[in-house]
């Protein structure tokens, strides 16, 4: 039987594959890094002109101010993120975790010196911390690794060292109030702390990074770089106001004060959210403050900010960050005072 040739074009035509669309292009983001370099730039090549506009000597003083904390703490800062990439990319959690003893008590003061070995900034202890708890190991000894692996690390130390020069009592003094702070907040939550309180998710297996370990580690450094960074400009933007907007005055109060200038030392370190390689530089910075609400300012900050808050309630839950934060400041203030009314008690 013989099928109109009119039928079979049509047939063709239909049965044809449907031809695929082409996805439209993507646009292309600009990053913060990109945004950072031509600001830079246009710093660079408008200089003169920004030179005749803020010809004022408090902007030439508050600029000076400025410029000296970024340029002193942004090379321990490199320093940090790129060991705190290295480790997230090249140590396993469970390398802490055989070396930890199963007594608590014990694996408590081991994650405090553990510090020392593995340091991070204080953004990339947090997912350490949940993975280190995810793979069995005690809560009470992955939160003593939290708080003190961001602030006993050699590069913290080192910078502190260059921020007060002359005076090693106060690297000695952060050190101490720092892992104090640690293990006692890690003895505490062993006498006290109720898994309950951390939401359920923190508490399974996290899975291995994917995509390489090279690639998790220029991820994990370029992204501690780029939040760690702002939170370094912000910090020296505002160690400058405080030295051209606010009157001398009120510092020799603070000086004159002690409990007052420990007090509003504290608060500051939470609501700055410095990052602990870069602190040292901003507390330096004022200079008409003793050295022991300089202390407080280094000891707390590591520990408890608002930026760790967050972190702290989007990764363990917000029962576990209203318990923590408030326990872990009072304790912070409290070691530091208990180390510096030793060693460096109410020298300048």
């Amino acid at each position: 039987m013989s099928v109109p040739a009119g039928i079979i074009g049509r047939v063709e035509v239909t049965t044809e594959p449907p031809r695929e669309e082409q996805a439209p292009p993507r646009r292309r983001r600009i990053t913060s890094i990109e945004v950072l370099c031509a600001l830079l730039v246009v710093a660079i090549l408008a200089q003169s002109w920004l030179q005749d506009v803020l010809d004022v000597p408090a902007l030439r003083t508050g600029s000076t101010v400025f410029v000296a904390v970024c340029v002193q703490a942004l090379p321990f800062l490199v320093l940090g993120v790129l060991i705190s990439g290295a480790i997230a990319a090249f140590v396993p959690a469970r390398v802490l975790r055989k070396v930890l003893p199963r007594n608590t008590s014990a694996a408590v003061g081991v994650a405090g010196l553990a510090g020392v070995a593995l340091p991070g900034c204080e953004c990339a202890s947090v997912p350490v911390a949940r993975r280190l708890i995810g793979q069995g190991v005690a809560p009470a000894a992955a939160l003593t690794f939290l708080l003190a692996a961001p602030a006993v690390n050699p590069v913290v130390l080192v910078a502190t060292a260059v921020a007060f020069p002359g005076k090693p009592e106060m690297v000695l003094a952060r050190f101490l109030g720092s892992l104090a702070t640690a293990v006692v907040m890690g003895l505490l939550w062993a006498r006290w702390g109720k898994l309950d309180w951390i939401v359920r998710r923190a508490l399974e297996r996290m899975p291995d990074a994917e995509g390489g370990r090279w690639r998790v580690f220029a991820e994990t450094a370029r992204t501690d770089l780029v939040e760690s960074g702002g939170f370094l400009v912000l910090g020296a933007l505002i160690s400058a106001a405080l030295g051209v907007l606010v009157p001398q005055s009120w510092f020799d109060v603070l000086g004159g004060q002690l409990v007052l200038g420990v007090l509003v030392m504290a608060v500051l370190a939470v609501v700055l959210a410095l990052c602990s390689e870069a602190d040292a530089f901003v507390a330096a910075s004022l200079t008409a403050l003793p050295l022991l609400p300089k202390l407080v300012f280094l000891v707390v900050g590591p520990a408890v900010d608002v930026k760790l808050f967050a972190l702290h309630a989007g990764t363990f839950g917000r029962r576990f960050a209203v318990r923590f934060a408030p326990v872990t400041f009072v304790v912070a203030v409290c070691c530091a005072v208990a180390v510096g009314a030793v060693l460096i008690g109410g020298a300048r």
